[in-house]
């Protein structure tokens, strides 16, 4: 992994990019090594929204508050999410 950002005792804190050797990329903000408050997390879908102490290995993503999610197929979801559940997630149509 290669990261671009800030440092603070020798973890990644505050505003920085991570790329993955899959390709994949987080932009956002980070707190002692963690996805942590907004970002942005591409894996063939995307996450636009605050993370809340997300650790970098975990399977799931943790979401937490309002936010969109854009699907591998461009559509985009926006709703309030809590961990990988999003109640009441309503499509952004384009026109």
């Amino acid at each position: 992994m290669t990261y671009i950002g800030t440092w603070k005792n020798n973890k990644m804190n505050g505003t920085g990019r991570l790329e993955y050797p899959s390709g994949a990329v987080y932009e956002g903000e980070f707190k002692d090594n963690m996805f942590h408050g907004a970002g942005t997390f591409p894996n063939g879908a995307k996450y636009i929204g605050p993370f809340n102490e997300n650790k970098l290995d975990s399977c799931c993503q943790r979401m937490e508050g309002k936010g969109d999610f854009i699907d591998e197929n461009g559509v985009v979801w926006t709703g309030t999410f809590s961990g990988s559940a999003a109640v009441g997630l309503k499509q952004k149509l384009r026109m």
